[in-house]
């Protein structure tokens, strides 16, 4: 099934729309790196405009869904079945710094379960999508997750939600350190969208982190699963976008990935 269906032309088509304004933002963001008052609140704008031309776009297309989206307040769907769950800048402090990691991710929810999703990076035009039962692509190339099976021989991805509670930061660092000691390497991009979508191409072999919200995740989990990878929370129960926690890897290292999490 590399031929879109109208669901993921849909999406892709917002995106690719939502993509330019983001892309003559990002690129005005070097010219803000040395003004005295930075760029916070220039990406917040171009965070919001971006969001609203996604809403525009999928409501003209699919008016019974509705949104739960990172800028605004959550619309029901009226047809009380589907809605989009959007993230409009996955990697928004890299936007903030001109580091070239982020996207738009949106992902379709139906009762409750997670039944398609897209992942556009528009500075490599690359078209991450999936839908439930149809395998996962990334522009017309099928995604298939890596095989290794050792986990000394892979690459892994984390990132860092920020926290308050005691003793979290203290957790992660001896994770992180631990996977240092165990793997090949490990990396922290910024965009836990991109980062699944990475797990799904073979590009990276695991990934985890914890504290993410919905539109961090919808997306970059069903094109994951569709992909072949097995992802659960952290810990190893079943992955909802409402827990918050994501460990993503492949089928051969995804329970040695949380064996060496646990515990730490």
């Amino acid at each position: 099934m590399s031929r879109k269906s109208p669901l993921i032309t849909v999406m892709a088509a917002a995106a690719d729309k939502a993509a330019r304004s983001l892309l003559r933002d990002f690129n005005e963001v070097e010219n803000l790196q040395v003004s005295r008052k930075g760029t916070n609140d220039f990406v917040t704008a171009a965070d919001l405009r971006a969001e609203q031309v996604l809403k525009d776009e999928l409501s003209r297309a699919r008016p019974g869904f509705g949104f739960l989206t990172e800028e605004s307040k959550p619309v029901p769907a009226k047809d009380g079945q589907n809605r989009w769950i959007i993230d409009p800048l996955d990697g928004t402090l890299n936007f903030i710094h001109s580091v070239p990691q982020f996207c738009i991710s949106i992902g379709v929810e139906t009762d409750g379960e997670l039944t398609a999703g897209i992942v556009f990076d528009p500075l490599r035009d690359e078209l991450f999508w999936a839908e439930r039962g149809e395998g996962a692509w990334v522009n017309q190339r099928r995604l298939r997750c890596s095989k290794r099976e050792r986990l000394a021989d892979c690459l892994i991805a984390h990132g860092r939600a920020r926290s308050e509670e005691p003793g979290d930061q203290e957790r992660l660092l001896a994770q992180m350190g631990y996977v240092m000691r165990h793997t090949r390497d490990l990396r922290r991009m910024g965009s836990a969208a991109l980062d699944l979508c990475y797990v799904g191409a073979g590009r990276y072999d695991g990934f985890w982190e914890e504290g993410l919200k919905p539109w961090d995740i919808a997306a970059g989990i069903i094109i994951a699963q569709e992909a072949g990878v097995y992802i659960t929370d952290t810990s190893g129960g079943p992955v909802s976008v409402k827990t918050g926690s994501v460990l993503a890897g492949n089928p051969n290292i995804h329970s040695q990935l949380h064996k060496a999490l646990a515990g730490r």
